[in-house]
């Protein structure tokens, strides 16, 4: 009977944001959780790399400008605070219900180190089937923006760039056109949103990106 119950239980949405550093996900993550609980939904803010402290120790590793870390060993330090975060919260939140907003998800380690880190889509998305058990998001928010746009956005943000931040024009290109082909793959999933609008009007684009999922 207790199966039966369970199993009758709405699960809750997993809606995951994305996008090149200086597009706005945070921003726009947080916007988004705004309106949904605005609207009675029981919703989490969640962020990647991090949300629980393996996956925070694991951050501090992969955002330290200090640190050499070969692209292999950063695609599995992504794919391990990631299947850290999914087993600790994600997994329990959404079988008892809670909507879960994910500022990053696969799709960056698919863009990131399969793109730009140039290690291969493919490659990269099968250890991260492994490390999150093939969970996947119902609905994911790629904001658009060019890298030049994200460099002046970081830039004046005030704060030190991270090891990610650093690097050069040809690595966020190839991160552009990974998200794209992402996108263009799965446009049943991947809603994109142009980010070079101001933030209110982003934020519309994002709430209509779900807007069929809201009860």
């Amino acid at each position: 009977m207790i199966v039966d119950i369970v199993a009758a239980m709405p699960r809750g949405r997993l809606i995951t944001i994305e996008g090149l550093d200086g597009a706005g996900k945070t921003t726009q993550a947080a916007g988004l959780v705004r309106e949904l609980e605005s609207r009675g939904v029981a919703v989490r803010l969640l962020r990647e790399p991090g949300g629980v402290e393996v996956s925070e120790r694991i951050r501090s590793l992969v955002v330290d400008p200090a640190l050499s870390v070969a692209p292999r060993a950063e695609a599995l330090l992504y794919a391990a605070a990631r299947a850290q975060l999914v087993e600790e919260e994600v997994l329990p939140l959404l079988s008892g219900g809670t909507w879960v907003v994910l500022d990053r998800f696969v799709d960056s380690s698919l863009a990131y180190q399969g793109g730009g880190r140039g290690l291969g889509v493919e490659a990269v998305r099968a250890v991260n089937e492994f490390a999150t058990g093939g969970l996947a998001p119902d609905r994911t928010v790629l904001l658009r923006v060019g890298p030049a746009t994200g460099r002046v956005r970081q830039a004046g943000r005030g704060e030190v760039p991270d090891r990610l931040e650093r690097e050069d024009e040809a690595f966020f290109g190839a991160i552009e056109r990974a998200y794209d082909a992402i996108a263009a793959a799965q446009p049943e999933r991947v809603r994109v949103v142009d980010a070079d609008r101001p933030p209110a009007e982003v934020l519309a684009g994002v709430i209509a990106a779900v807007e069929d999922l809201v009860p």
